[in-house]
């Protein structure tokens, strides 16, 4: 926890990388003692939402390129009051960030010449695909509904008015912005943001281990290497298990797959007792 190596990384962070390594030194609930006893405990900026809605369209994903969803957000610039936008277009199912764009504008004609080629570029058939987004213009415009209907894709929106109805873009935005790489100077202009975003994703699609997905990489899970290294994991920490079992409570951790994922589900109503 204090080498160069992994000083930066939580101890949630931390074990899943040393299992794929081959190590189990301690749970996570260890690490976390032992920062507290010696002040270890890096200071992270962390975001809590008080209250989270929930939106009227459902959508299930139990493989890749099932559902995607889409947003946009602002980089600053040193002009104040001048952003560039990044068009971000992201798996649901995997958390793999399949396309993005940087430009000067808001456009829906912008966003329409997006979707095509990262349909090209992941080699697959558009129809049927569902694409969720808010309800910004360049998300609701004629001319971006009319290429999402050509190719067959499935437009899903948010809730009118209502926010944090965008949930997986909105994470995303939350770990692109809050990470440690993020420039605390303005981007010069849009070659440079456009090198550090390309940068950002081949960090997040390849390297980050992310928590919603037992901890593989996005790209790990897209293209169906999950089994191998939850499977590494689990007989990583089996032989742990057996070497020293008095430092076990309780069963080993959960390293099975996460089967298929809900985009918005609704809340289940309860009835009221009689």
């Amino acid at each position: 926890m204090t080498s160069q190596k992994y000083c930066r990384l939580p101890p949630k962070q931390l074990v899943p990388r040393l299992a794929d390594e081959g190590i189990y030194l301690a749970s996570e609930s260890t690490m976390y003692r032992l920062q507290r006893r010696f002040a270890l405990r890096s200071q992270t900026r962390t975001t809590t939402l008080s209250h989270v809605t929930r939106a009227t369209a459902v959508h299930r994903a139990t493989a890749p390129n099932q559902v995607w969803s889409w947003d946009i957000t602002y980089l600053p610039t040193p002009v104040r009051g001048r952003f560039l936008r990044l068009y971000l277009v992201l798996d649901v199912w995997s958390r793999r960030i399949v396309g993005w764009k940087v430009h000067e504008r808001e456009s829906e004609e912008l966003a329409a010449e997006m979707i095509r080629p990262i349909c090209d570029d992941a080699d697959i058939d558009p129809n049927g695909l569902v694409l969720h987004s808010d309800n910004g213009k360049p998300m609701r415009g004629s001319t971006m509904l009319a290429t999402l209907q050509w190719l067959g894709i499935v437009p899903s929106f948010s809730r009118p008015h209502v926010s944090h109805d965008n949930p997986y873009s909105e994470a995303l935005f939350r770990t692109l912005k809050h990470g440690p790489s993020y420039p605390r100077a303005p981007f010069a202009g849009i070659t440079a943001a456009e090198q550090w975003v390309s940068r950002f994703v081949a960090w997040y699609n390849g390297e980050h281990h992310h928590s919603a997905i037992r901890f593989v990489t996005p790209d790990e899970r897209h293209f169906g290497l999950e089994h191998r290294v939850l499977s590494r994991r689990q007989s990583v920490y089996e032989r742990a298990r057996r070497a020293r079992p008095e430092r076990w409570s309780r069963s080993s951790r959960n390293w099975t797959p996460v089967g298929g994922v809900v985009l918005n589900p609704q809340r289940t109503p309860t009835v009221a007792a009689l």
